[in-house]
């Protein structure tokens, strides 16, 4: 039950993380918004790990050799400074139900950037397959038939360039951080810390500059960095600690469905045929890139 409830919680701050972004832009600029999110992230991270003290086999709660710093440094741009700050300023012009929707390529653009960029993968008949599916969909998404583009369709690129990012982070992850004894608290806390650190020192670029704050972008900022960029990665790890990884990663299709849901009725956001049905499309995808649907096997022969 406990993980059950981890995983819940984790899938429903992720969904809902696109509506706090489009309630927080209402009174801060796109750099803001990531750059709060990130370092009330790490912050809360740092509290968890200065608490619990996690170790692996008795070695050091912190690495110590200078060159693991340094990997940390790159996922944490990576995977948590540019693709925060594309969500941030795609969100000014593109929906949060339809920003949910375009976030659950992550699997897609990990399956093609490890196997191609960083060759840590290998992808057979099937998940090649999956691949082209997964584009497919985000083509149904994003709708070339429509006859106006202009903001929305760069916002939408821009999303993809983040769950690009992500798929950048999780390669560079598997290639040169997986082996090495880090505990998963540990970790997540030095990937969004190394993040927060850069934004502190892009403080006088990001940070300062006009906000109008009210009740409502106070608390989604606060949830969307203590709880979405912080806690949720606890969750998630106590998640994949008990049910596998592969179990675990099904929470990409829990935030899709929260983030839709919560940008119509909340936010009346309009909603098209297409962008369900891309989804599922991309749902697809993902089922045969992850090698969880395969071809009949005289089909891959």
């Amino acid at each position: 039950m406990r993980t059950w409830v981890q995983f819940l919680a984790a899938g429903l701050v992720w969904g809902a993380s696109f509506l706090f972004i489009a309630v927080a832009l209402t009174g801060l600029s796109f750099t803001q918004v990531a750059w709060a999110r990130i370092v009330l992230g790490a912050l809360t991270l740092g509290v968890v790990v200065l608490v619990a003290r996690p170790h692996v086999a008795g070695g050091p709660v912190l690495p110590r050799e200078p060159v693991v710093w340094l990997h940390f440094l790159v996922i944490g741009v990576a995977g948590c400074v540019v693709p925060f700050l594309l969500f941030s300023w795609a969100q000014q012009t593109v929906t949060s139900s339809l920003a949910s929707i375009l976030n659950a390529t992550t699997p897609i653009m990990t399956a093609l950037i490890a196997t191609l960029a960083f060759r840590v993968e290998r992808l057979d008949a099937s998940r090649w397959l999956g691949v082209v599916v997964g584009i497919v969909g985000v083509v149904v998404i994003i709708g070339p038939w429509q006859a106006a583009f202009g903001g929305d369709l760069a916002g939408q690129l821009a999303i993809l360039g983040a769950t690009a990012c992500y798929g950048v982070m999780f390669g560079y992850t598997r290639r040169f951080l997986s082996g090495r004894p880090i505990a998963a608290t540990t970790f997540a806390f030095l990937q969004v810390g190394m993040a927060g650190a850069v934004m502190l020192l892009l403080t006088p670029l990001l940070a300062l500059g006009p906000v109008r704050l009210d009740v409502a972008v106070v608390v989604c900022l606060a949830v969307l960095g203590i709880a979405g960029t912080g806690l949720a990665y606890v969750w998630n790890i106590a998640v994949i600690r008990d049910w596998g990884p592969t179990n675990a990663s099904t929470v990409t299709y829990v935030t899709p469905v929260v983030g839709v849901v919560l940008g119509v009725l909340i936010l009346s956001e309009p909603l098209t045929w297409n962008e369900p049905v891309g989804a599922l499309v991309v749902m697809t995808g993902i089922l045969l890139a992850q090698g969880r649907v395969r071809m009949p096997r005289r089909a891959r022969a």
